[in-house]
């Protein structure tokens, strides 16, 4: 389905989205196949042109962040260094949008890479290679931790061994990331929330972003369940929201592991109905992350980044004095309709990407749904 884009003119960030060639590697999953699959084979084939395409459909995207997803990965090198050769990829990208042949937009003007943190120390080698591969780009990686005891919740795309973040190995390659200025990107599942807590807390220098309001569960075993577990994800954001290293996006609700809705990203629900859906969870996420001010030596960062169909909420967290909350319950009802965060100055957001001219309105978002009606796009 399709609806009319509303302020078309507003400026957007879009700070997750990916780039892939499935084709080769969809035959090998056994059929039927999980339904994450299904979601993301109906798109096997998305790179500049397709993302392109889908930022040209109305909605003003003048910069995207690149979200690593184990694509275009080297080969014929070692195991540890194979992700560089997708920020090679994504970089050469960047570079074909920053030409100016295709208008303002600026693709993965940032780029978050792969590491495997359980090399420990060793990781150290592979972040610096990394960012050699895209120097003025390369912001930050993702190592995710999703596990569930329940295989099909997750299907056979990941292999996350059970409490990954809280590991020796892993969190001695962790600790390799504050010192050179990088962030970190957590995937995990709302069961697991407490793993990140603790690894927060255990490294306040470290910027971590949460994904996706940390995956509420719907499906599979958790099918029926998210009114039962909701009042145990909120405690967990409510507590992630105390620390004030962590940021979340909001998004991807619609991933056929939340099941919201339950026939997925191609049930073609119009934005205001889903918006009632996710109400509850982006309106947490807010209060946690964005109702109280701190003030802090990071009192300009954005602690809440969006992943909705187009302008939603943004919260900036800031000193006392600067605080500012723009957004009503009523407008975070209808993401669609909602107002964007207005710009008092120029802070920076964890990717690097939050420049603009004093007054402007920027508004961040995530291609879960790149326009109405284009179909999920997320290896999470």
């Amino acid at each position: 389905m399709t609806e009319a884009i509303l302020e078309p003119g507003l400026r957007i960030v879009d700070p997750h989205h990916h780039l892939w060639d499935l084709r080769p590697l969809l035959p090998a999953f056994p059929e039927p196949r999980h339904s994450f699959l299904e979601t993301i084979g109906r798109s096997p084939h998305y790179t500049f042109d397709q993302l392109l395409g889908d930022l040209q459909t109305g909605h003003r995207v003048v910069a995207t962040v690149f979200m690593e997803c184990g694509a275009f990965y080297r080969a014929g090198a070692d195991d540890a260094l194979k992700p560089v050769g997708e920020v090679e990829y994504v970089n050469g990208v960047a570079a074909q949008s920053a030409s100016g042949l295709y208008g303002e937009l600026r693709a993965c003007a940032g780029i978050v890479g792969h590491a495997d943190l359980t090399l420990g120390d060793r990781a150290k080698g592979v972040l610096e290679a990394l960012r050699g591969a895209a120097p003025e780009r390369f912001r930050g990686i993702r190592h995710a931790a999703a596990w569930d005891a329940d295989p099909e919740v997750l299907g056979p795309p990941f292999h996350a061994p059970q409490g990954l973040y809280l590991s020796d190995a892993f969190r001695a390659g962790f600790a390799q990331l504050a010192p050179l200025g990088m962030s970190f990107d957590a995937w995990l599942l709302e069961p697991q929330l407490g793993d990140v807590l603790d690894l927060a807390r255990a490294f306040p220098e470290t910027t971590i972003v949460l994904d996706h309001c940390g995956t509420p569960l719907g499906t599979a075993s958790y099918a029926g369940k998210l009114d039962e577990n909701f009042a145990r994800w909120r405690t967990s954001i409510r507590a992630l929201g105390e620390c004030p290293n962590v940021h979340v996006k909001l998004g991807g609700l619609a991933m056929s592991f939340c099941a919201m809705p339950d026939e997925g990203p191609e049930a073609g629900w119009p934005s205001e109905r889903l918006a009632a859906l996710w109400k509850p969870y982006i309106e947490t996420c807010i209060e946690a992350f964005g109702a109280e001010s701190r003030a802090s030596a990071a009192s300009t960062s954005l602690r809440v980044f969006h992943e909705a169909i187009a302008a939603s909420a943004l919260v900036r967290r800031g000193p006392a004095s600067s605080q500012r909350v723009h957004e009503t319950r009523a407008q975070i009802a209808c993401p669609m309709r909602s107002r964007p965060w207005r710009r008092q100055g120029s802070p920076p957001s964890h990717h690097g990407l939050g420049q603009g001219r004093s007054g402007e309105r920027v508004s961040v978002m995530a291609h879960n749904f790149v326009s109405v009606g284009t179909p999920l796009l997320s290896l999470g």
